[in-house]
């Protein structure tokens, strides 16, 4: 099969296309500048997101304490010793919203590590309602020497899940930041949680179309964890019944079906979330982690001669 994606993959992987801009591997290293949230310090909201808990996902080396290149020193060292060697790198800007900050700010800190070696440019997480053409107009100006993408939480393209899940902006926020965004020349990635409460498999399989229709470069998709100390770890214990949790074998089947229908244009960087397991109260999936996850994933493909966009309309 000749996929448009020019690789062997069924699917567009996001480190295959790397590969082919830059000729080789590029890693990320995540950074933690000090940023908060708009629902975190009282604009919209104190409690966060129900799910959020971002020591979860934070690298041991990463902390605000440090400076961001002391940070990405660390981190290419951790990456040296527990991964393959990479010559290039992209730094994350992850916890919280990336873009919360006034432009200056912005300057000094991604001007920062864009000067370290080695750093070929920023990958900055960041909500909807964190953006603006001030800001916008600085990431296209930085687009034009370096590699920039802007990663919304989109999560659900539903309002009343949204609110269920206390993101405090709306899905047509999501839109109009996306397309914004886009109209600037800027790369723009995706983030979505399947099995938030009170969507059903129906629902996430109807957010196909909606997403595909999107001006996205990168997709990433996460099932629902519960994460020790966080709302929704107190609701799932008060009433676990009125959550329905992927397991394992149920999240690769959805996962194949979703991405049949889904725009093969789109680079779709991982397909499921990892945490340690301090932290997980549920759903229970061993101790798999993601790379094992997406050759289950794989081999479903080729079990059903399937690929990404297999039955995706223009």
């Amino acid at each position: 099969m000749n996929y448009k994606w020019r690789h062997n993959k069924r699917y567009n992987s996001y480190s295959e296309h790397f590969k082919k801009i830059f000729g080789e591997r590029v890693q990320k290293v995540s950074v933690d500048a000090g940023f908060t949230c708009p629902n975190r310090d009282g604009a919209l909201a104190y409690q966060g997101c129900t799910y959020c808990n971002n020591n979860a996902f934070n690298p041991s080396y990463c902390t605000p304490e440090k400076s961001i290149n002391l940070q990405i020193k660390e981190g290419i060292e951790f990456h040296k010793n527990r991964y393959r060697r990479a010559n290039k790198y992209l730094v994350y800007f992850q916890p919280y919203s990336n873009t919360y900050a006034p432009v200056e700010l912005l300057k000094e800190l991604f001007n920062e590590a864009l000067t370290f070696p080695g750093i070929i440019g920023l990958v900055i997480g960041t909500r909807p309602d964190c953006i603006d053409d001030e800001k916008l107009e600085y990431f296209k100006y930085l687009s034009k020497q370096h590699y920039i993408i802007i990663e919304y939480g989109i999560e659900s393209c539903y309002n009343n899940t949204l609110k269920k899940i206390n993101r405090r902006h709306t899905f047509e926020q999501s839109l109009e930041a996306i397309e914004k965004t886009a109209r600037y020349g800027i790369n723009v990635g995706a983030h979505m949680i399947f099995g938030l409460p009170g969507e059903t498999k129906k629902d996430m399989i109807n957010e196909v179309e909606i997403l595909s229709s999107l001006p996205l470069n990168n997709i990433k998709f996460h099932q629902l964890q519960i994460i020790k100390n966080t709302v929704i770890a107190s609701e799932y214990q008060e009433s676990p019944e009125k959550f329905s949790l992927f397991t394992l074998n149920k999240y690769v089947d959805f996962i194949v079906e979703f991405i049949q229908k889904l725009n093969p244009d789109f680079i779709i960087e991982r397909f499921s979330g990892e945490v340690p397991p301090r932290f997980l109260v549920a759903p229970d999936w061993g101790l798999i982690r993601n790379d094992r996850i997406n050759i289950l994933i794989e081999k479903k493909l080729e079990e059903f001669d399937t690929w990404q966009g297999k039955y995706y309309n223009l």
